[in-house]
C-alpha cells in the first residue's frame, strides 16, 4: 500500500484550527503558504529504505540503495530474503543493517508485524510494532507514522531540528536541555504532525537559521 501525501493550504480545517490556536503557528502558515508532501513507497519498501538510508549520506545511500534493487529485483520480503548475506554486504550493506533487513523480512513474512494493518492501530501501539523491528527506532516510526500512515498528531521530541524551530518560531529562552517542544506541542494537538510538517518546511526554506526572528522574516517577506 502507498501511502498519502499531505496536501495542506489556507483553506484546510485543520490548517486554520492550528492557526486558531496558535497564532504564532499562523503567522507562520501564511508566510510559508501551501504545502504538498510527496507520496510515498509501498510501507514495506519505505522501511528498508529507512533502514539502508541509515547513517550515510543522501548520495551514498542512493548508491546503496540501487545496488540492492539491482540484486534483489525489488524491495519486497520475498526478494531483499532471497540473496545471501555476503551477496548484500557487496551491495554496501553493513553487517548490522544486513541483520535488519533480515529482521524486518522475517518479521513480515511470518505476520509477527503485519505493515498492512498498522492502520488500525493506536499511534502507541503502530510505534510499538515498528520499533521492534530491529534497527527501526522510535524516530524513524514517527517518520513512518506520518509520512507512510498519515498520522496526524504525532510531534517526534526527538527531532533536533524541530526543537530548534519551535524555539525559533516562539522565541524561547535557550535551555540547556533543549526541550522546547515539550514547551509548546500541546497547543498544536490534534495537528501536531501538520505544526511539524510546517516547522519543517520553515527550517528548509532558510527561516529558522535565517538569523532573524518570525516578525522580521514576515516584514521582510512583505517588502
Amino acid at each position: 500500500m502507498s501511502s498519502i501525501a499531505f496536501h495542506l493550504h489556507a483553506d484546510d480545517p485543520r490548517v486554520q484550527s492550528l492557526s486558531k490556536a496558535d497564532s504564532r503557528m499562523g503567522a507562520l502558515i501564511t508566510l510559508i503558504g501551501e504545502v504538498k508532501t510527496n507520496t510515498q513507497e509501498p510501507h514495506f519498501a519505505s522501511i528498508a529504505r529507512s533502514i539502508i538510508s541509515q547513517q550515510i549520506s543522501v548520495k551514498a545511500a542512493a548508491t546503496i540503495r540501487s545496488r540492492v534493487i539491482e540484486l534483489a529485483g525489488e524491495l519486497s520480503p520475498a526478494a531483499l530474503s532471497a540473496p545471501s548475506d555476503k551477496e548484500l554486504r557487496a551491495a554496501g550493506l553493513s553487517t548490522a543493517k544486513v541483520a535488519y533487513i533480515r529482521d524486518l523480512c522475517d518479521k513480515v513474512l511470518t505476520g509477527e508485524v503485519d505493515l498492512e494493518r498498522l492502520q488500525d492501530l493506536s499511534d502507541e501501539e503502530a510505534t510499538a510494532k515498528l520499533v521492534s523491528i530491529k534497527g527501526i527506532g522510535k524516530w524513524t516510526a514517527e517518520m513512518f507514522l506520518i509520512f507512510g500512515l498519515g498520522r496526524e498528531n504525532i510531534v517526534s521530541i526527538g527531532d533536533a531540528g524541530l526543537q530548534r524551530a519551535a524555539r525559533w518560531l516562539h522565541n524561547l529562552e535557550e535551555r540547556s536541555d533543549r526541550k522546547y517542544l515539550q514547551q509548546v506541542a500541546h497547543i498544536w494537538e490534534p495537528y501536531g504532525s501538520i505544526a511539524s510538517i510546517y516547522l519543517w518546511e520553515a527550517i528548509n526554506t532558510g527561516h529558522v537559521d535565517s538569523g532573524q526572528m518570525l516578525e522580521e522574516r514576515i516584514s521582510h517577506a512583505r517588502l
